[in-house]
């Protein structure tokens, strides 16, 4: 699973129907063609305006505006991670992957010419169990870390070195050891979890689902997982992601590193560029609100302890902050988005302490 993202939502205190540019630009069919314009035009500054503060927006930019064919996923995924955590070894990690892809290929039994469910079926079979492909150490699920509350713990080069995994690098890996492979395959994802697709020989799309090295329907994410009618009809989850779009996978973990260790402004511009790549992802929505809440916290809440005691010459920015956080929630609402509860995590947790039971611990 994702960690559960943080939801500061502000609910109480000065009502606002102040709403700043950038918090408003995915606009709604209502407004006209000229004011959407201005609209765009205003975040496409606030994002020029960020870039120069975040250089790490300048390189996701850099990346996200190549053509799809030229994305390679393997190198986008370590500049990600070389965002997260300065000491990842790239070129380590590049060269782990080649070699992986390189001794899983050695056993497809006609090369190239394999066709793709038989490489597919190769592929699982070569992170799952031991082999002289994976030297002998098969990748697994990690029971004992089963929320990725460390955005590191996400990381490829981290799922490579300790062969313990979650659903953000273990569909990372399916995806990335495939383009190297010759595989037609790519994300998807769905509320808290990531998974992968895969193109099998008739064109149609597979469900991988490489946490269990197996497949699931659609019909089980959306009974398993309570995506809602709206959800599937604004197409935010269920969906055969573009490359650019598995980029913004890779980014949604950046953006929880963001969270914890940069400042809300900074969160602010990254997701940012996020929904002007995306506006259907539904985290940057998220993130974004939060990062709403972090603000108003940090200026307001610490600040005069209470809403109540905000000087009148200051609500007006409160009121700015709290309708932006409120929006950001709506608008993910709106997409079909709804908030997980404190029951289905404790359910996803006992069934983790189910499967640890049966495997002995």
């Amino acid at each position: 699973m994702y960690e559960a993202l943080f939801i500061r939502r502000i609910v109480a205190g000065v009502v606002s129907t102040f709403c700043m540019a950038h918090a408003c630009a995915q606009d709604t069919p209502s407004r006209n063609v000229g004011e959407r314009q201005a609209l765009h035009a205003e975040i496409k500054a606030d994002l020029t305006a960020s870039e120069k503060r975040d250089p790490n927006l300048v390189v996701l930019k850099r990346l996200l505006a190549q053509p799809e064919e030229s994305i390679d996923l393997a190198k986008a995924e370590v500049a990600v991670e070389k965002m997260i955590d300065s000491d990842v070894n790239g070129g380590a990690t590049l060269q782990a992957l080649d070699d992986l892809a390189r001794a899983i290929k050695a056993r497809f039994p006609k090369g190239d010419a394999t066709d793709q469910e038989a490489k597919i079926g190769i592929l699982l079979n070569s992170l799952k169990f031991a082999g002289p492909w994976n030297d002998n150490r098969p990748f697994r699920y990690d029971l004992d870390n089963p929320m990725g509350d460390n955005p590191r713990d996400k990381l490829l080069s981290s799922y490579l070195a300790t062969r313990k995994g979650n659903c953000v690098s273990m569909p990372m890996l399916f995806v990335v050891l495939s383009q190297k492979l010759g595989i037609d395959a790519t994300l998807s994802n769905a509320p808290t979890h990531l998974f992968a697709r895969a193109r099998i020989n008739d064109g149609s799309w597979y469900n991988i689902e490489a946490t269990s090295f197996g497949t699931i329907s659609d019909l089980h994410y959306q009974q398993q997982l309570g995506i809602t009618p709206r959800a599937l009809q604004t197409g935010i989850y269920l969906q055969t992601l573009t490359k650019k779009q598995d980029i913004l996978m890779m980014v949604d973990t950046l953006e929880q590193f963001y969270r914890h260790h940069r400042s809300p402004d900074e969160l602010l511009g990254l997701t940012m560029l996020v929904l002007t790549t995306d506006d259907k992802n539904v985290s940057g929505w998220i993130w974004r609100g939060d990062a709403y809440g972090e603000l108003i916290d940090s200026r307001f809440i610490k600040k005069y302890g209470a809403v109540e005691k905000i000087p009148p010459a200051e609500q007006g920015n409160y009121a700015i902050l709290q309708t932006n956080n409120l929006d950001m929630f709506r608008r993910a609402e709106a997409l079909g988005w709804i908030e997980e509860t404190e029951k289905h995590k404790a359910d996803y947790l006992k069934s983790i302490q189910q499967v640890k039971a049966q495997q002995g611990g």
